[in-house]
């Protein structure tokens, strides 16, 4: 049977060193975070992940959802009574603004627990975490009637909240949107289409659902210029705040899928549904790019999670598990047979496992960081520079971040050999639930693109110009640390091959488009390399003053330089590799006639 432990110690390392709260504390929401509340958060939500839902991850695997006659959605046996545990903890209340019944704590600190949430049970994880970008996007956009209408019950978690924007004909393109808003005398619209693929669209644990639909207008203009978004709850809301009416909206299926079964990704048939636009009229994807924006950092931890899991129940069957010699003669004479562990390649998936996971907690923590810091930095400066940072970032910690913690659910599994395919095991769900992240809220060859066609050149490269002084100036000061030198230098090089790739695409792209299309993906890893390979040398750098000062658990600070030595020597040099990749254009990959496939 599979097991998970919250990483405790691993994100109070990077809260205290990396995140630096401490820091932060004069600024709104961090001036509230003593030690002794990092620890009493992370302690609960870690004890709620592990014990209430831990327990119901193979069971939602395998029983899923079920739709009922009359469109409602029955969750797996224990989401709902774990769901009441959960809003009772006040767990989705966390960095919620208190005006509307929210703690008001950083993001950083309730993405910490988000992580420990999805380890667990990555299913029900969304049911509150699409809630999340459905706020977002009603604190930003909406009116000041619609936040007092729908936020506190949201924030509570007695209602919940979704994204409708798939349609069957359009996934990444939302110019082919289809479904229709009709005005009404009274202000509200009439929505009728179909969406597809909505997470959480339908379900038992909230009394109400919030939908966020894009939809058009009568006489909208076509493609994205002629999108609008708009508040459809499942059930009306009354002007004294109580429930009404069932709304015209219902689930007319639930999908049939690869993972993530215990989540109800539903089908939704919007029949006349009656609905309230949300900002401006034609201005929908702003807004929806707020909910977006959320949900794919949300989903870079997704990646992040699934690795920490598939890596912790990998260690343990690697120490246990005993098959053949070391290389080196018998590490366990007394047995048959030495431990897994003693076999390099072995090793080397876990090695590559524990600096992806530990390299990529660092990155989504620091990278939410920004979030907060956008918003509640002292000065317009540094507001900008956290703003510049995370929206360069974004599509790297999604799409990066996925796909790493992909590889290393693969490679953990590997570990296990045919017992990892076997179901009881859960090493196969764990692969099964990290798949759909390089795929949802824009597949990992969209973030590529929009990290190369868009975030590059934005402001005229401000951002990318900053990420390179940022990580030259930190490596040159690392170097001055015998201990930390080589890794600093291995940093130093491979931010000059991401300079270089970086160059070449200001070079060719723009008389050849194919090049940036052909050459994006490349770019997102090598910029991922560079990035997570920052996160080491921070951590390295906060493990060697330690280690000075005598302060701390050697043992754990020690083995943090030894990874951070890993990553250097095993994992920085594919940034060359990249580079020359990337640079070898288009020619090859569309010079193929179609018919020729």
């Amino acid at each position: 049977m599979p097991h998970y432990a919250p990483p405790l110690r691993d994100t109070r390392f990077v809260l205290d060193h990396i995140v630096r709260l401490q820091d932060h504390a004069a600024l709104p929401g961090f001036d509230q975070v003593a030690p002794d509340l990092v620890d009493a958060v992370l302690e609960g939500g870690g004890q709620m992940a592990a014990e209430v839902l831990f327990p119901l991850n193979q069971i939602g695997d395998r029983q899923g959802c079920t739709r009922q006659s009359d469109g409602s959605v029955i969750t797996p046996d224990g989401f709902k009574s774990a769901y009441d545990r959960y809003i009772a903890g006040g767990w989705t209340t966390l960095d919620c603004p208190e005006a509307y019944g929210g703690q008001g704590l950083p993001r950083v600190l309730s993405t910490a627990i988000g992580e420990y949430v999805l380890s667990a049970n990555q299913a029900f994880e969304m049911y509150p975490g699409l809630t999340g970008g459905a706020i977002a996007a009603i604190l930003v956009k909406g009116s000041d009637a619609q936040k007092a209408t729908y936020l506190p019950n949201m924030i509570a978690g007695k209602w919940s909240g979704t994204m409708n924007l798939t349609e069957p004909q359009c996934g990444t393109d939302l110019g082919l949107i289809r479904t229709r808003a009709e005005p009404q005398p009274d202000g509200s619209h009439r929505l009728t289409g179909g969406k597809i693929f909505i997470s959480a669209g339908e379900h038992d644990l909230t009394e109400n659902i919030i939908h966020l639909v894009l939809a058009r207008t009568t006489g909208a203009p076509d493609g994205v210029k002629g999108i609008s978004l708009f508040i459809v709850p499942k059930f009306l809301v009354n002007p004294d705040g109580s429930l009404g009416a069932r709304n015209a909206v219902s689930c007319g299926a639930i999908e049939h899928k690869m993972g993530i079964n215990g989540n109800a990704t539903c089908q939704m048939n919007y029949d006349g549904a009656t609905g309230w636009l949300v900002g401006e009229e034609n201005k929908g994807l702003a807004a929806m790019f707020i909910m977006m924006n959320a949900a794919r950092l949300a989903v870079g931890l997704q990646g992040l999670s699934q690795a920490e899991i598939a890596y912790q129940n990998a260690l343990s069957y690697a120490k246990e598990r005993q098959q053949g010699r070391a290389l080196t003669g018998p590490a366990a004479p007394q047995e048959k047979a030495d431990p897994l562990i003693v076999h390099p390649d072995v090793r080397r998936m876990l090695m590559e496992a524990k600096a992806l996971t530990e390299g990529l907690r660092a990155l989504c923590l620091w990278g939410v960081l920004q979030v907060d810091l956008a918003e509640k930095a002292a000065t317009e400066a540094e507001r900008q520079a956290a703003d510049d940072l995370i929206s360069l970032l974004t599509p790297v910690i999604k799409g990066y971040g996925t796909d790493k913690g992909f590889d290393v659910a693969v490679s953990c599994q590997q570990i296990w050999g045919g017992h990892g395919y076997i179901r009881d095991n859960g090493m196969e769900q764990f692969v099964r639930d990290a798949r759909i992240a390089q795929i949802y809220e824009g597949t990992n060859g969209v973030q590529a693109m929009d990290l190369v066609g868009r975030k590059l050149a934005m402001n005229g490269g401000r951002a990318i110009r900053a990420f390179f002084a940022m990580v030259d100036g930190e490596a040159a000061a690392a170097k001055a640390d015998p201990a930390l030198a080589d890794l600093a230098g291995r940093l130093e090089k491979a931010n000059g091959e991401l300079k270089a790739a970086t160059m070449w695409l200001m070079q060719h792209a723009m008389g050849n488009p194919n090049h940036a299309g052909a050459a994006a993906t490349a770019y997102l890893h090598l910029m991922g390399i560079v990035t997570v390979g920052l996160m080491w040398l921070r951590m390295a750098m906060a493990a060697s003053r330690l280690l000075a000062a005598g302060e701390g658990d050697r043992s754990f600070l020690e083995a943090k330089l030894l990874t951070a030595r890993f990553y250097g020597e095993r994992i920085m040099p594919d940034a060359g590799a990249l580079r020359r990749k990337l640079e070898a254009g288009a020619d090859s990959v569309m010079a193929m006639p179609v018919d020729a496939f």
